[in-house]
């Protein structure tokens, strides 16, 4: 393998590496004055060789620090003050550039200042931060405490924190719409969690879902080009027996029903999403979409502009028990929007709730749920692949029936490999709800 030796005698090497004139000038000097002795020369000489060069240099690299602490400072403050002239600021931002004006604060301190200002007027606790410098605990400290105190707070009063916390909450019903969301507990829905599997399943009869242009045609590929995967929108009609609730988002009229649904759209344009936001018909043609049935279940899956449109008309969405959407990357969003499917049930069926828990693929893929675990068992004798389920001794999950009485057989065939998580999981959801109290009776 090629080795470069370094020049550290010269200023080219230490430009090179993004140091300024001077300290690249510095650093080369302190090596030409101080450059390492010859192996064998004895250690004791070549140790004090190195502490004299050390000595040298710490002035080089104490302007150093200086210089990148005063770069951070001057940054961070820039930053949060284009924040503060673009109007996306809040008012904690406010408060560290107030820290740095009123009081001549460098940006910990402005940073601390803001926190306890902002501490005091939500109605918080007294709970100033633990510094990791030493030599700072003191200035941060008096930062925090100053700003506590100009923002209503007095330490010395036990019945401080009841009192702002009841002033914060009337200001609160009072002032800008989100903070009075922020209260009612409705939120928008760019701010719904992602799909989890810990929720109970829900009749397909009572589930709704929101999709948008985007839904109606194949998922793309790696490439980019669309993939041979089913459509979102044939999914949810295959999985629900065209039982569940489907609004469709579309670029061109909005919100409508999937039966009136015309040709797909291209994707929404900022343009086009702002032509939706100012229509005086969306709210209600949403509203009366959901009101269709009672709803318990909700999943959207907007991204971009299709997103902005939906937060804008989040007053005619009702408050549900839960209330989700599929975010981040196109894959993860096709994952998400199965984890969704997979708790949807029929009629009459039973089907396991809680969340499965997975074990490395390298190890064996295994699956758990409650007293159920599926294993990966091999290639099946004649093709395919092979599940079975087994209890927590490790025998094999004989005598189950479903609520219709129809027998469970613990092992399972998958004809291809890519499909073993879902099977594994629809296998432990469905024996989740099985019993064996009917497995002896005639039927």
């Amino acid at each position: 393998m090629e080795q470069t030796t370094l020049n550290v005698t010269d200023p080219t090497t230490w430009l090179g590496r993004g140091r300024t004139k001077a300290e690249a000038d510095a650093l080369a000097k302190a090596w030409r004055e101080f450059p390492d002795l010859p192996i064998d020369t004895p250690a004791d000489a070549r140790m004090a060789r190195s502490r004299q060069r050390a000595l040298a240099m710490r002035p080089i690299f104490d302007a150093m620090r200086e210089r990148s602490e005063a770069e951070r400072q001057s940054t961070n403050f820039a930053f949060t003050q284009r924040k503060i002239e673009n109007g996306e600021a809040g008012a904690q931002d406010t408060a560290i550039v107030r820290g740095r004006d009123a009081h001549g604060y460098d940006w910990d301190c402005s940073v601390q200042y803001a926190q306890g200002w902002y501490a005091a007027k939500s109605g918080w606790e007294y709970r100033p931060g633990s510094p990791t410098r030493a030599d700072a605990a003191a200035s941060l400290r008096a930062a925090y405490d100053r700003g506590f105190a100009e923002g209503g707070g007095d330490t010395s009063d036990i019945f401080d924190a009841a009192r702002r916390a009841n002033i914060a909450a009337d200001t609160a019903r009072t002032s800008t719409p989100s903070m009075a969301r922020a209260l009612s507990g409705k939120l928008q829905p760019s701010l719904w969690p992602m799909p989890q599997d810990t929720h109970r399943p829900v009749s397909w009869e009572r589930r709704a879902i929101i999709l948008t242009d985007l839904d109606l045609q194949p998922p793309p590929g790696r490439d980019g080009k669309p993939s041979r995967r089913q459509p979102a929108i044939e999914l949810v009609h295959q999985r629900s027996d065209r039982r569940a609730t489907i609004i469709i988002l579309t670029s061109q009229a909005g919100f409508v029903d999937p039966e009136a649904l015309g040709p797909c759209s291209a994707p929404m344009t900022a343009a086009q999403a702002n032509r939706l936001i100012a229509s005086e018909t969306q709210a209600e043609v949403l509203r009366s979409l959901l009101a269709k049935r009672e709803i318990d279940d909700l999943l959207v899956t907007a991204q971009g502009e299709y997103l902005r449109v939906l937060d804008a008309f989040y007053d005619a969405i009702p408050v549900l028990r839960t209330m989700e959407r599929t975010r981040n990357t196109p894959l993860q969003q096709r994952a998400h929007l199965e984890t969704w499917l997979s708790r949807g049930r029929s009629p009459g069926q039973n089907v396991g709730a809680g969340h499965i828990r997975w074990s490395k693929a390298a190890k064996g893929l295994t699956a758990k749920l409650g007293e159920f675990t599926a294993r990966y068992a091999g290639p099946a004798p004649d093709r395919g692949h092979l599940i079975r389920l087994t209890l927590d001794d490790g025998t094999p999950a004989d005598g189950f029936v479903t609520a219709d009485h129809a027998p469970l057989c613990p092992e399972i065939h998958v004809s291809s490999k890519a499909r073993l998580r879902h099977e594994m999981a629809t296998a432990l959801r469905t024996f989740g709800g099985a019993t064996r109290l009917s497995a002896s009776l005639p039927f």
